[in-house]
């Protein structure tokens, strides 16, 4: 029987979730991703921690269904779409810990391109269709 993996890459928390072929949920498996506030206004997320916690709940989650990746035929992956992280192309590590979607510390820049009339231009932003 085919099976789908989810991976929700969530704010607070990753998750994995084994689908059955009906979409009934077959395992999940969740951890707690710690947050990092250096500052006030300031989120990130260490990359590494996600990545580890990602696999952890995706192997957990597959050992309380009693399956192997071999028995995965599709994966659904969702993330936080905002966070951002910058990896080094030759040592495929981190540079920085992930921006987390609620971070701050761009605003001032944000405000000065709304005040000099450039919302529009930005995707995303009111009166934009796209």
């Amino acid at each position: 029987m085919p099976y789908l993996l989810a991976l929700d890459q969530g704010t607070s928390s990753s998750r994995s979730i084994v689908f059955d072929q009906g979409g009934s949920i077959v395992a999940m498996a969740q951890q707690e991703l710690p947050q990092i506030y250096p500052q006030p206004g300031w989120v990130e997320h260490d990359p590494m921690a996600i990545w580890q916690t990602q696999l952890a709940t995706a192997r957990a989650a597959l050992a309380k269904a009693g399956l192997g990746a071999r028995d995965i035929h599709a994966i659904g992956i969702t993330n936080q779409r905002e966070t951002t992280v910058v990896w080094n192309r030759r040592t495929g590590k981190p540079i920085h810990h992930a921006i987390v979607w609620q971070d701050r510390r761009a605003e001032p820049a944000c405000a000065q391109l709304r005040a000099d009339g450039k919302a529009q231009v930005i995707p995303g932003q009111d009166g934009f269709a796209g």
